[in-house]
């Protein structure tokens, strides 16, 4: 076997940092991809930081827009090489100076790479805990819970593609728990054999876990930092 590479060569992380040189369609849709991942966390951030929910809609909308900007992509720094660890300190430098911010987005000028629901913002970020999460530990969090669905997404999609949607319902709730308490009634009500119950979660949770590396790769440079990112994944969580 040939060892794995010091760098990843494709991922949306290079191909982002590769925009620092010049103005690239790969870089540009993988930054708009990540950011589609970690737009709410950045908005409760800002939320949390104090700033009312327009505020906080504007100001997160304007962050997006000035990462188009070529003098923003030119100061990310390969040696940080996580891009949720760049993304929050570009923004406390975009906040730095928030009040002339937020005028310069409400006269409009720049492109963003999203629109941002105000609505649906707003309604999340009312059952997030009220006790006292700092802004950067609710950011934290709110990275880990989306990375989570995310990967959910990916894999629901491969069971309904394989024709195993229902099984799939039944078996997410194992994703995270591997107690093996419910594996009889799961067995029943699909018609399959407590074993091939077994076996079925066993492979789901095996692919969770290579979806979850495949997409913390995407936002690393270098393979040695992937367990990294998973424990303080698993952190944020706690």
């Amino acid at each position: 076997m040939e060892p794995l590479p010091q760098r990843f060569a494709t991922t949306r992380w290079s191909l982002i940092l590769a925009a620092g040189t010049g103005h690239a369609p790969e870089a540009r849709e993988a930054l708009a991809t990540l950011c589609g991942l970690y737009w709410y966390p950045l908005y409760a951030f800002v939320r949390r930081r104090g700033h009312s929910a327009e505020e906080a809609r504007d100001l997160t909308q304007g962050f997006f827009a000035r990462l188009l900007e070529r003098d923003d992509l030119s100061t990310l720094d390969p040696r940080r090489g996580r891009f949720r660890a760049w993304l929050l300190t570009a923004l406390k430098h975009f906040l730095s100076n928030e009040r002339d911010r937020l005028q310069a987005v409400k006269r409009g000028g720049g492109e963003s790479l999203l629109s941002i629901d105000g609505e649906q913002a707003e309604s999340t970020y009312g059952l997030e805990p009220s006790h006292d999460l700092t802004p950067e530990r609710l950011f934290e969090r709110r990275w880990a819970l989306a990375l989570l669905q995310q990967v959910t997404a990916l894999l629901r999609a491969e069971w309904v593609k394989a024709g195993k949607e229902s099984l799939f319902e039944k078996l997410k709730g194992c994703l995270m728990d591997k107690t093996e308490s419910s594996y009889q009634r799961i067995a029943h009500d699909v018609g399959m054999s407590e074993g091939a119950v077994k076996v079925a979660a066993h492979r789901l949770r095996s692919r969770f876990r290579e979806l979850l590396r495949s997409e913390i790769a995407q936002t690393v440079e270098h393979a040695h930092e992937i367990d990294g990112e998973l424990r303080h994944l698993l952190a944020a969580l706690g």
